[in-house]
This record gives C-alpha cells, sequence and structure tokens, in this order.
C-alpha cells in the first residue's frame, strides 16, 4: 500500500502560457505570471486557506453547488475531534449524530445555500411530532445553528444562510402547544435508604456519597485519589473536564467528615485509577447472587463459566470491565434494576413465581403495558435526583448562596431548579400572616 504524501501541492510553470499554476483538489489555480512576486503570494494565500480548510478547496463561486448533505459530512467530521473530553466522545457528539439524520432524511440533497428558515422551521416540526419536550426542540434547534455557523466560518456556504435561520426565534413557553418536560424532583430519603440493601456495597457508596456532596453522577464515576486534597478539615475534589470547564469554570466538590468516612477505603488504590470500581461492583454482585443460590455449585452453572460454551463463544469468557468503565449509563441502570428489586410491581404487572421478565412482557395486554410504564415511572429514581435533593436541603438550611456555591452553578437562577422551594415554610408563613 503507497504511502501518503504530506507534501505540499507544488508551485509550477504553465508552459503554454508562462503563468504559474498550483493543483488544489484535482483543479488548477492560475497564480499570475511565473516567479513573479505577485504569483508567490498568491501561492501562499491559496495554499494557507487549503491547509485551514482541512486540505480542501475553498468554496467560492460554486457555492451554490454544494449540497445539504456535504455540508453535514464535513460537520460530522469536525464534531467527532471537538466534541470529546477526557479521550472520550461527549453527549454532544450523539446529539449532533441525531440533527444530522434529521436534516439529512428531508434536505439532504438540496443545495445548501436553499436551507433557510422554511426549513428550519420543518425540520424543527419533525422533532415536535416525535414528542420531544419544548426544552429539547430548543436545544435541537440551538444545534442546527451551530451546525450552519460553523460551515459559514468554513466558507462552505455564504453568510447569509446561518443569518436567515437567526431570524427563527426558539419555541417559547405558553406560546406553542409543544409538551414541556416534566421537572426533576427531590428523591425522598426513604426511597433512598429502601434501594440501597439492594446494590453492591460499591453502588451504594457512591449513592452515600453522592448524597452528602451534591456532586454530580460524572464528577462521582470519574473520581480518583490524586484529585482530592486531603491538607485541611474539609477535603477537596477537583474535577478535572466537569461539563463547564469549556467555560473557563473551576468546579471543586468539598467533602465533609461523614463522606470522607465512606470515601476513606477506597483512597488506598492506584491515585490516577477511579475509586469506584465497576469491576469491584459487578464482583460483590455476582458474590451476593452466589450466596442466594439454592442448588449446589456441583450443580447448574457453576459461578463465572456458562455451561454451554457454544452458546456463549467470545461473551462467555469477558471479564468484567476495567476500573474507569464506570459511566453515567451504567450508574443509573444499576439504581434502576436495583428500584426494580426494591418496589416490586404488584400483580398481574408483576413477575409471577417462576417467571421470567420476558416472559411477563409477552404475557401482558397492551394496556397492561401502559399501566407498568406508569408504575416504573412512578417507583424508579435516578442519580441526579440526589443532586436535586441535596440542593433543596442545602438552600433550606443555609440559604440559596450557599446551595448555588456546593452545587457549583455559576448563577442563582439555575440553582433555583435544582433546589427545590421549600413549602413547609411558605405554608408556615401563609399561616403567621393570615
Amino acid at each position: 500500500m503507497p504511502k501518503l504524501s504530506k507534501s505540499l501541492p507544488k508551485y509550477r510553470k504553465h508552459k503554454a502560457s508562462g503563468q504559474a499554476v498550483v493543483n488544489l483538489g484535482g483543479k488548477d489555480h492560475y497564480l499570475g505570471p511565473h516567479g513573479s512576486k505577485v504569483s508567490k503570494a498568491e501561492y501562499d494565500r491559496l495554499l494557507a486557506e487549503w491547509l485551514a480548510n482541512g486540505r480542501r478547496v475553498v468554496a467560492r463561486d460554486d457555492e451554490e453547488l454544494i449540497t445539504v448533505v456535504e455540508v453535514l459530512a464535513a460537520f460530522w467530521k469536525f464534531a467527532q475531534g471537538w466534541y470529546i473530553k477526557n479521550g472520550e466522545p461527549t453527549n454532544e457528539v450523539e446529539a449532533y449524530r441525531l440533527v444530522i439524520r434529521d436534516i439529512k432524511q428531508v434536505y439532504g440533497d438540496r443545495p445548501a445555500i436553499e436551507f433557510g428558515p422554511i426549513a428550519f422551521k420543518a425540520v424543527r416540526q419533525i422533532w415536535i411530532d416525535r414528542g420531544q419536550a419544548r426544552s429539547t426542540v430548543n436545544k435541537n434547534a440551538g444545534r442546527l445553528k451551530r451546525l450552519f455557523k460553523w460551515a459559514v466560518s468554513e466558507e462552505l456556504i455564504p453568510p447569509s444562510v446561518h443569518q436567515g435561520l437567526l431570524a427563527v426565534d426558539g419555541l417559547q413557553k405558553g406560546r406553542c402547544q409543544v409538551r414541556e418536560a416534566e421537572p426533576i424532583l427531590p428523591v425522598p430519603l426513604e426511597v433512598v435508604e429502601a434501594t440501597l440493601p439492594h446494590l453492591p456495597k460499591v453502588t451504594a457508596d457512591m449513592i452515600r456519597f453522592q448524597l452528602l456532596t451534591g456532586a454530580r453522577p460524572g464528577e462521582v464515576c470519574v473520581m480518583k485519589p490524586a484529585l482530592i486534597n486531603r491538607d485541611d478539615e474539609v477535603w477537596e475534589y477537583r474535577v478535572a473536564g466537569h461539563k463547564t470547564e469549556h467555560h473557563g469554570r473551576n468546579r471543586t466538590v468539598f467533602i465533609g467528615p461523614d463522606a470522607q468516612e465512606i470515601l476513606q477505603p477506597y483512597l488506598f488504590r492506584d491515585p490516577d485509577s477511579v475509586c469506584f470500581s465497576m469491576a469491584e461492583a459487578v464482583e460483590q454482585r455476582r458474590s451476593l447472587a452466589a450466596l442466594k443460590r439454592k442448588t449446589p455449585e456441583s450443580c447448574g452453572n457453576r459461578r463465572g463459566k456458562r455451561s454451554n460454551k457454544d452458546r456463549a463463544g467470545k461473551r462467555g469468557k469477558r471479564a468484567p470491565r476495567s476500573q474507569n468503565d464506570f459511566n453515567t449509563g451504567s450508574y443509573a441502570n444499576a439504581i434502576k434494576h436495583a428500584c426494580a428489586m426494591a418496589f416490586p410491581a404488584p400483580s398481574p404487572l408483576g413477575c409471577l413465581p417462576g417467571e421470567s421478565n420476558a416472559a411477563r412482557l409477552r404475557r401482558l395486554t397492551p394496556g397492561q403495558m401502559e399501566d407498568l410504564k406508569a408504575w416504573q415511572k412512578a417507583n424508579r429514581w435516578h442519580p441526579n435526583q440526589l443532586r436535586h435533593t441535596r440542593g433543596t436541603e442545602i438552600r433550606k438550611r443555609f440559604g440559596l448562596e450557599a446551595a448555588q456555591v456546593i452545587l457549583g452553578h455559576a448563577a442563582a437562577d439555575v440553582t433555583q431548579v435544582y433546589a427545590e422551594r421549600d413549602r413547609e415554610k411558605a405554608i408556615e408563613v401563609a399561616r403567621q400572616v393570615g
């Protein structure tokens, strides 16, 4: 296989005309009389633009020939290299993939210069018809605008395209028929306590730590001993790669005595490994399952193996993932499964004795499936709610400013979302003032 050339396109002489010429993107660009200062300056300019544009020719006179799908493909390549944190793609990569998919489906083969406000609204209607909440639709609309803004900065399309999209305002509350997102409410402490016995110790300690500190789920998952300053009475966890890092803000999680006691056993390990290991959690879960098994180990499947090796294949030999594989998704899934054990669905929605979950789903009617989904929604909670619970308590005891500092918000109005209003205090005030 031939090596890819990293050499630059050459400044050449076109013998027939005596002009200087350079070939970029398979097309000759004439620069002026060969050897002149003007031709060399033009060569430097074209080459600089070509390199800055990712070794692509900057479109000028043929802008109208660029299709929407070509713009989308160029942005997708950029997004995969830009939206990265700690060496991993962020959630924005997947969000942009879905936005790009919907644009491509309707307007992929159209000239990019024709993508205006009406086309924008047509794509937005796809998201509305899909049932997305108003806030989600507006976020996707913002991504669409940023996509075409980037295309303008790369001179793939004229600025007028992006200017036209800016004329479309976001959906406003009370002025459209799009549903509102349900607010994230605090989870009652008694519900958390009922869930903890059904979790491995590692996952349960993650929940306890998050509940005491108000940290984000992702911050708990990637915490390492090396990032924790233990010099003072209150420890400080300097979060690396947090969600607002690109705005130039720092994020510190303050760890008090109770949280320190929970964290202490997880500090005696490699300083650069995560404190809460997914491999340890899996091992603890398997140990608990082994203790509960009713058949002796000599009968049935032995722990860590599968009797049918042909069916298992490579998956049967797979070991637990590495320590730094705990993420917000696996953390939330662990809580979801624990909730299913702590709060089983009532009959006939729940599993019958000896019935598998798959068999139960086949047994339920469409109406019962809707009832099951409603039950699960009312009896499940996720780790983001722990942050709301902590924010509400801190605001109640110490005020809004204290909650803002602990939760790491730059503005108090963001804290208002997390620290729910103290209903008891409002009732007491109303009782006293009449």
